[in-house]
């Protein structure tokens, strides 16, 4: 599906009592989605959650979920709707997230995806994460190894804002 003739997407803070129920539905694409519990406790401000999603009207389109350790921002869990894909929208969340990880001091950022996934990797290359990795067998359901990525300060300009292609 296109994402031409639609409103664009707006990126913000995710708030818990607004975006949550959209975020478990989007995970629930994964195969081995994250439960409600489990991303209440990876946004909790006081594990420094880091956590934004994008919008289009009420409709949570993109999400992108981390926490702030010391100076790393360690990337758990990033989805985009199926129907928002291919448009820009994932670049544009990724960069929003790590523009404001770097606000307040971040100066690496990390995540692990499937080996299969070529196009989060292309999407995570094209942001500077450099694969540093392999975690043999990480994902269980199908049975897959993640590819460690990181981003360094010093490997990339700072996250700018990237247009959409047209």
């Amino acid at each position: 599906m296109s994402t031409a003739g639609r409103a664009a997407s707006a990126i913000a803070r995710l708030q818990p009592d607004r975006d949550l129920d959209g975020v478990v539905a989007l995970e629930a694409a994964f195969s081995s989605p994250w439960t409600r519990d489990m991303l209440l406790a990876a946004i909790d401000p006081s594990r420094r959650g880091h956590a934004y999603i994008a919008r289009s009207g009420q409709a949570v389109t993109a999400y992108c979920i981390g926490q702030l350790v010391v100076d790393e921002l360690h990337i758990h869990s990033f989805g985009v709707h199926p129907g928002w894909r291919r448009g820009g929208l994932g670049r544009r969340l990724l960069n929003a997230v790590l523009r404001e990880a770097e606000a307040v001091g971040v100066t690496s950022a990390t995540l692990e995806v499937r080996r299969s996934n070529t196009a989060a990797r292309r999407l995570y290359e094209g942001a500077g994460f450099i694969l540093s990795g392999v975690r043999s067998g990480y994902y269980p359901d199908p049975p897959e190894d993640a590819l460690i990525y990181w981003r360094h300060q010093t490997d990339h300009q700072p996250a700018t804002t990237v247009s959409p292609r047209p």
